[in-house]
């Protein structure tokens, strides 16, 4: 079946692929010398859309890699032609080789077992996944790495980490066990659509209140009062937390006991806090530290978007703190407390906060 984009009613080829009038232009870029980067940059592409370009899609007649724009768009739409077979559905070494590592049971031609890699137990995985398997089991990215290490001259075994995944998630290239999918880390059934991580967010983020709103006084450190806080989390989940001052480096921190009912009884899941460093415990014990403070030096405090942070609209009401989040899986915004927290890290190493 040829590809729709070349329908007659087909829309135009989204920004994602080439189009023949590019690949037309990267043929007249290479024949005059251009290197790989000085054609991405007078295309407005990236490096190795183009490099990846002149490497598949080039002439090979004649064992030379000469590229030429019709012979590069006629390997692409023979590319793009579907369906096409699953590798893992027509190699049957390569679909044993895959399914023994990610099942855990990897036995080595002399008949000994072959450890998978080591992943220590962190007490905060949940899932439906198999009890204690998944951690023998190799992860799709594992395997796909050590195939090139086992079998270094043999092109026939390479797969990529994403088809092994898509052969376990996408109905009709189920080449491999569904139940495998029990012994993944995720532990998922079905994939995660990146739509629904996307929209995932706290509650409580507003964009009134991220670190891109923060006055300018508190970037250039030259007026005292503005803290950078964030929790240290330690072995059979306690946890500390540190207030780090921007301009002085002055630290304090903050003292987080368990609640009494922690430890009684079984855990529940999604039940109260009782470790200590719920939204209410990380409150109260910031306002009681900073009421010691003179209110000039009660300027502002950054956090990361943790939900230890959720009552923060009540944490400015008791102490007059403004609270700035950081952006998701940007610890360097508040680099001073992230430094701090790797010093007392390696103090507190080795036994519960």
């Amino acid at each position: 079946m040829p590809p729709s984009t070349l329908a007659p009613s087909s829309r135009p080829l989204s920004g994602r692929y080439l189009s023949f009038a590019e690949r037309e232009e990267i043929a007249i870029q290479h024949a005059q010398g251009g290197g790989v980067r000085q054609i991405a940059r007078h295309m407005g592409r990236s490096e190795s859309t183009i490099s990846r370009e002149l490497r598949r899609n080039a002439a090979t007649r004649g064992g030379e890699l000469e590229y030429r724009a019709s012979t590069a768009q006629w390997h692409a739409e023979r590319a793009a032609r579907r369906p096409k077979p699953a590798k893992l559905a027509v190699n049957a070494t390569l679909r044993t080789y895959v399914q023994d590592r990610l099942a855990g049971m990897v036995v080595a031609a002399s008949g000994a077992a072959v450890p998978g890699p080591t992943v220590p137990w962190k007490g905060r995985r949940h899932g439906p996944r198999k009890d204690r398997r998944w951690a023998l089991a190799w992860s799709p990215e594992q395997i796909a790495h050590r195939l090139r290490h086992d079998f270094p001259h043999d092109e026939t075994m390479r797969i990529s980490h994403e088809a092994i995944y898509q052969s376990l998630y996408v109905q009709g290239r189920g080449a491999l066990r569904r139940e495998l999918t029990a012994c993944l880390r995720t532990g998922r059934a079905l994939r995660l659509p990146r739509a629904r991580s996307r929209g995932r967010g706290k509650l409580f983020i507003v964009p009134e209140i991220m670190i891109s709103e923060r006055p300018a006084e508190v970037t250039d450190r030259a007026v005292p009062g503005h803290w950078e806080g964030n929790l240290i989390l330690g072995l059979e989940s306690s946890a500390i937390g540190t207030l780090v001052e921007r301009t002085t480096r002055f630290t304090m921190l903050l003292h987080l006991p368990r609640m009494a009912e922690h430890g009684i009884g079984v855990r529940v899941k999604n039940g109260p806090p009782l470790a200590g460093h719920g939204a209410e415990a990380v409150r109260d014990s910031i306002a009681y530290t900073v009421s010691s403070l003179p209110e000039q030096l009660r300027r502002s405090l950054t956090w990361d978007q943790g939900a230890e942070m959720s009552q923060h609209a009540r944490l400015k009401i008791d102490t007059g703190l403004d609270v700035y989040f950081c952006d998701p899986h940007s610890p360097w915004q508040r680099g001073t407390n992230e430094n701090t927290n790797g010093l007392l890290r390696q103090f507190f190493r080795g036994a519960p906060i």
